[in-house]
């Protein structure tokens, strides 16, 4: 019988799952996976630790048992892959309970393995309350935490850095974020995260300390965390420490088989998800994708594109003939008021690629002024000077921003110029939009530019 392995069942290795039984019901599926929990949302974590979600069962999405009894999957909880044998289509396995080793044989491979979340190099990274944020064991021991701990300190301000910032500071907590580089969220260009920092330092309190590295995790003698130093000189007291300084893609065992690496560091596809090895596909935060703006290999880790990346790779692993065209690296964060949305190419990116670019930024009421509610949306667009067609958006705000973006990426997708987005007829009523909406407003301004 057809043999289809699947490495990780998180995100991308769970949605293959579900499809390949939906396009095959006969062959034999097999998912390997690390941890206790498949088939979860791992963006939904921090929101767990906020208790905006009381259990952590209310981010499965499916059990193992469900795809045992649904979809007729074998799922290995626990169990490493440790080794990928091409020329013998096997992988070798333990099992992280019993240690017990084994080989299985596969027809067709699915690497969806992930990210692994880069622990710094730095001193005391061991100590009790040190964590970091990866998996629901992960998000159940630092909710254990919150009501014990006084101090938290984060190191690194990207999404995760910020989401949690925000759960501890509902937790009662002094919470500070240190972060190596010039700015937090750092891909938004310098303006609009400047704005955001402001906004969590001025209006919720927050401490954010930026161009400093953490070099040293403080012991109080007992084997547990009671300080960080930074290379400035700056010593501060905590009690509880988050490490989320960034994360890379999971490749050791793709790169020790002899599956190509591509620019970004991680997995090298095609638009099949199939690797250069035969019958080895990936999918998800393991593997590069290409950037529908520039056509240039990128690595941009992204639950909603590891979804798309399985369901594609379990298509064309069962027969099927599906392409991925690409991504445009879409994202929204939320810190308290605040959400924080981009699609496309910044200004940064733009100049170091080359582009003739243009940028627009403006301020603005996301509904008409008069309606209860209204807040402002700061809006940026970036454009092509020389083929007019629109390269990036980030819109940041206390406003509505995320139906913004999406009219945006879509028009991204299509490869519209400026002068075509104007026109587009989008709704309007004064609870929803201002008679002309923002994205048009802040359209206008562009287009005296070009």
């Amino acid at each position: 019988m057809e043999h289809i392995i699947i490495i990780g069942g998180v995100a991308a290795g769970a949605k293959a799952a579900s499809k390949i039984r939906r396009e095959n019901p006969h062959v034999k599926i097999s998912i390997y996976n690390e941890g206790k929990f498949i088939s979860y949302s791992a963006c939904g974590l921090p929101y767990f630790i906020e208790n905006l979600i009381e259990k952590p069962e209310k981010l499965l999405i499916r059990s193992p048992k469900d795809f045992e009894n649904k979809y007729k999957v074998n799922v290995f909880t626990e169990h490493r892959v440790t080794k990928i044998l091409p020329n013998k289509h096997q992988v070798e396995i333990i099992d992280l309970k019993t240690s017990e080793k084994s080989t299985e044989q596969y027809s067709k491979l699915l690497i969806a393995m992930g990210a692994h979340v880069c622990i710094p190099d730095i001193e005391g990274t061991d100590l009790k309350n040190v964590h970091i944020l990866k998996s629901i064991e992960d998000a159940i021991a630092i909710k254990d935490k919150v009501p014990k701990c006084k101090k938290v300190i984060i190191v690194g301000g990207g999404y995760i850095g910020i989401e949690l910032g925000e759960a501890f500071v509902y937790g009662g907590m002094d919470t500070t974020i240190i972060e190596m580089g010039p700015d937090i969220l750092s891909h938004l260009d310098d303006e609009m995260s400047q704005e955001v920092h402001t906004y969590l330092t001025h209006e919720k309190n927050m401490h954010i300390i930026t161009n400093n590295r953490v070099t040293k995790l403080v012991d109080n003698s007992e084997g547990k965390v009671c300080g960080v130093e930074t290379e400035s000189g700056k010593k501060l007291e905590c009690d509880l420490v988050i490490l989320s300084a960034g994360v890379g893609p999971n490749i050791d065992i793709a790169k020790d088989a002899g599956i190509a690496i591509g620019k970004t560091g991680a997995i090298k596809i095609d638009s099949r998800m199939q690797t250069n090895v035969r019958d080895i596909y990936a999918a998800g935060d393991c593997t590069e994708q290409i950037n529908m703006i520039t056509n240039k290999p990128v690595w941009v880790p992204l639950g909603s594109t590891a979804n798309k990346q399985g369901r594609i790779a379990a298509i064309n692993m069962t027969g099927g003939d599906a392409e991925f065209k690409g991504i445009l690296g879409s994202s929204i964060t939320k810190a308290f008021e605040y959400s924080m949305a981009k699609t496309g190419i910044n200004a940064k990116e733009a100049e170091n690629l080359g582009y003739n670019y243009v940028c627009e930024t403006i301020t603005n009421k996301d509904r008409s002024g008069y309606i209860p509610g209204a807040e402002n949306i700061t809006i940026k667009l970036i454009a092509d000077k020389d083929s007019k067609k629109l390269l990036g958006a980030q819109i940041i705000g206390k406003g509505d921003t995320d139906k913004r973006i999406n009219v945006i990426a879509t028009a991204l997708t299509a490869g519209m110029t400026v002068e075509e987005f104007q026109h587009i007829d989008l709704t309007y009523s004064p609870l929803f939009s201002t008679s002309i909406d923002p994205i048009i407003v802040a359209t206008y301004e562009l287009l005296k530019k070009l």
